[in-house]
Order: C-alpha cells, then structure tokens, then sequence
C-alpha cells in the first residue's frame, strides 16, 4: 500500500471517531441509533468493509486445500489480525499443520515447523553464536523462530527451557542471542499443539505459560461428507495443495490498525468484564460455581477477549462488535485461563462447563 493510500486511510479512521451505540435484545442486533448520514459513522463501514474485502477470497483459497476446520481457520485469522497466539489441541492427522502452511503460502509468508523433543535446547529455536576460524569471530546464526508462522508441534515433548524460550519470544517478539537482541519479523504467529493422547514423556506447560496464549482451540474430527471430500482429494500419492497468494503482509499489517478502529460499545465492554470476572470470586458463587473453579481468568483475558471480538467483526465485515461476537470467542479465550478444583474433577466438571454455564447464566447487554 503506497504512502498516499496510508494517509488516505489513516484520515478517514481519525474522522471515524464516533462510537456508535448499538441497541441489543439479546442475540439479536437491531439498526444502529446514530443516523447512516454521520461522516464517523460512514467512515468507519467504509473502511473496515475497504480493507476487510480480501477476507472472503482467503477463506475460499484456503478451504480448497482445507476440508472443513473452518473454525481453525478462522481462529488463525483473528489470531494473525490480533497479533496473539493459538494454542491446539487434537489428535494427529486433523490438518494442522497444512492449515498453517497453506495459509502462509496464501500470504507469501514465511513457514518454519518445529518438532519439539525431549533432547532440544533453547539455541535450537533462537539461535546461537557460531566461532568463525578464518577470522576469529563470533558469528549470529538465526534459529526457525526467525519466520512469520510457527508450527510449534507438541510443545509439551520440550523441556521447561525450551518452552521458555518460544514464549519469550512469543511475549516480546524480539530474541537476544549473546549480546545482541533481534527483532522477529512482523507479522508473527505461533500455532503450538499438544497431544491430548499420550502423556507419558511430555512436560506440561504451566498455567502461567498457557495464559500466554490468546486462545486454545479443540480441533475435533471432520464429519462423514467431509471426510469423504478428503478422501477424494486427498487420496493420491501427489495431493494437489498448492494454492494462490489472496493479499499481501501489509494488508495484513494494515487491518490491524482497522481492527484496532472497530467499535465496542460501553455495554458491550461491560458484559466482557462480567465475563472474566465471573470466573472468579465471589461472583463465582453467585452463580453456584462455589467450589468448582480453583483459579479464574486473568486481566490478559478481558483484554484478548475484546481484541478477539474485534477481530471476528472486522471478518464478518462489520464495524462494530455485538454480544454474539463476544460469545463465539469467548470459549477458546478463556478455556485455558480457568483451572477447575479437585471437587470439579470428581464431579467431572471441566472448564469448558463453567464457561458455558456462565455464558448462558449472565445477561446479554
């Protein structure tokens, strides 16, 4: 996008500062109150529907490699618009990792997978310094992490240290190796997975490492007429999965100023400080989770739940977050950030139940 263009852009979100109030029953969204011939109001629609117009070609290029896990995808987008990180969980052959490649070769970004083992040290991601003996020196030489999509598989194989280092990067998007930090290229996402199957010879992340993650996302097993889809594709010794570039980095780059512009009314903001707040006490035990949750969600939580609204308006080309945007994100927000009790466990109570119930339990605004 040229210089004219950004300047263009970044004048019509400064006159977009009207906030629109949006009336709810509900689920339900009725019409806007502000009228349509408001400058702020016009402006920000036209913007968001501008720069939100590639969102549709890229879900259609990617579904023609991915059958189904339109929800993975779409999470992978809000992930990249946020500038946040999905944690998954599935079992192995559920397309992960072609999910990630292919939407990195719908970009024209940079892919590195990274499978995690028991034996790995942190310089195997970030880097190290090599000695050079024609002159003497040391030299930098960059690990994976240096790429804007990261397929960490089975983080939880990896060591403590390890673990710590992609987070550390994860967190600060900048590694220091030696004396010299680096910055990782822009734009940066890490999709980690676990196997929810074997257990015996992992490391688990701690609690504190995991609400690092915006979000963690259940994949589940594609349905009949899916799966027969796959195998039609699929089933050939040179499956075809190459797909078109759809839009570039800087558009990318350019709609998270966008999504950043996208309308949250007070209610709206209110309900997702309900929601976090809900899973802890004591509003917790107004609505009978006495007992059931051991920690609730933290700040981080409130902060990517409105962000990951944000997002999922923006790729439905909307200005404007409503409540059911909240909901449809809420579960993969706060999923990992609530830890249940060891009386929850003997009730098997999960996290995913609390959420729901209190989902369903507090009043739409």
């Amino acid at each position: 996008m040229n210089t004219a263009q950004s300047t263009a852009d970044a004048k019509r979100l400064s006159n977009a500062r009207f906030r629109p109030k949006i009336d709810t029953d509900d689920d339900t969204l009725t019409l806007p109150l502000p009228p349509a011939d408001n400058p702020g109001y016009q402006a920000l629609r036209e913007v968001v529907q501008e720069h939100s117009s590639w969102v549709k070609p890229l879900q259609q290029e990617i579904g023609r490699v991915i059958v189904g896990q339109t929800k993975l995808v779409d999470r992978l987008l809000v992930a990249l618009l946020t500038n946040g990180h999905v944690l998954l969980e599935g079992v192995p052959g559920l397309a992960k990792t072609l999910s990630l490649k292919t939407l990195a070769s719908c970009i024209a970004l940079n892919f590195k997978r990274l499978q995690f083992t028991p034996d790995m040290l942190p310089a195997d991601i970030v880097g190290t310094m090599i000695y050079s003996p024609q002159d003497g020196k040391f030299r930098t030489k960059h690990g994976p992490i240096f790429s804007n999509l990261i397929l960490a598989d089975e983080i939880n194989r990896a060591p403590a240290k390890v673990q710590s280092a992609l987070l550390e990067a994860m967190q600060e998007h900048q590694v220091t190796i030696g004396e010299e930090t680096y910055a990782l290229p822009n734009p940066f996402l890490v999709l980690a997975t676990q196997n929810p199957l074997e257990h015996e010879g992992t490391y688990p992340l701690p609690e504190a490492q995991i609400d690092r993650f915006m979000m963690k996302v259940i994949v589940s097993y594609p349905s009949r007429l899916e799966e027969r889809t796959i195998l039609d594709a699929m089933a050939t010794t040179e499956p075809r999965v190459a797909v078109r570039r759809v839009v570039t980095a800087e558009q990318i780059l350019d709609a998270r100023q966008v999504v950043n512009a996208v309308h949250v009314d007070d209610k709206i903001r209110d309900y997702i400080v309900d929601l976090v707040l809900a899973t802890r006490p004591p509003l917790a035990t107004s609505l009978g989770l006495t007992g059931f949750i051991q920690n609730g969600a933290s700040p981080r939580a409130t902060i990517n739940l409105c962000l990951a609204a944000r997002a999922t308006a923006f790729l439905s080309g909307r200005h404007f977050v409503t409540p059911q945007d909240v909901k449809t994100i809420a579960l993969d927000v706060l999923r990992h950030r609530v830890t249940v009790s060891y009386e929850a466990e003997a009730e098997n109570v999960t996290a995913e139940d609390i959420i729901r119930k209190i989902l369903d339990t507090l009043p739409v605004p």
